[in-house]
């Protein structure tokens, strides 16, 4: 099984990819992570993409697309998460999915208001040391911004802050949206209300997939 998941930065799809990837056996393919990964590195391509990434702009496709076809599977399995982002992508994905021999089962969206959004994000903080994740309002340390596994004091991400966030889905919309109607008439896409828990999020994904 090949999934897309598709929806605006912080609408849950990261979440519910994990659970899915483990309990389907699939492989987990998050843009998002691999990015921050070689931003975290210092590698030629994380450099280029934190200019980006800090701004709140998507990163070009060229420096995407390369590294996606290098984490695919020959054989499939995947949840792409945060890939395709525009057209071209979705179509150098279309080829490099032909090439493998792979089609795309299903594109979920994931649905979620602009307010809900920005107050998901923008609260979110983060241990600069172990990684650990919290939120002000639904997950608070136990203590004022202390990480509760290893005491540092917790940061919030660049492209959290408000004012980014609301740029990001602004960039999502004008961007990505067309990719709803792309693979709307591919017959691809399910819509799934992401405003709702986790686990009722799951629930309905379960079922789509049933």
């Amino acid at each position: 099984m090949n999934l897309v998941f598709l929806g605006p930065p912080g609408a849950g799809k990261g979440t519910q990819a994990k659970r899915l990837a483990q309990e389907l056996k699939l492989k987990h393919i998050s843009t998002g992570d691999i990015l921050r990964e070689a931003v975290k590195e210092g590698t030629p391509l994380g450099k280029k993409a934190k200019e980006y990434m800090d701004r709140g702009e998507l990163v070009p496709d060229e420096l995407i697309i390369a590294l996606i076809e290098e984490v695919v599977p020959d054989s499939g399995g995947v949840i792409l998460d945060g890939f395709p982002r525009t057209l071209e992508q979705a179509k150098a994905l279309d080829a490099m999915f032909e090439k493998k021999g792979l089609s795309i089962d299903k594109v979920i969206l994931f649905d979620a208001p602009d307010d809900a959004i920005v107050e998901r994000l923008s609260g979110r903080r983060s241990c600069p040391s172990c990684g650990a994740v919290y939120h002000v309002k639904f997950n608070p340390p136990k203590e004022n911004e202390l990480c509760d596994t290893c005491g540092t004091k917790l940061v919030q991400r660049e492209d959290d802050r408000e004012e980014v966030v609301r740029k990001r889905l602004e960039v999502y919309r004008k961007q990505t949206a067309p990719l709803i109607e792309y693979y709307e008439a591919k017959g691809l896409l399910v819509r799934l209300d992401a405003s709702k828990d986790i686990a009722s999020v799951y629930r309905e994904l379960e079922s789509i997939l049933n």
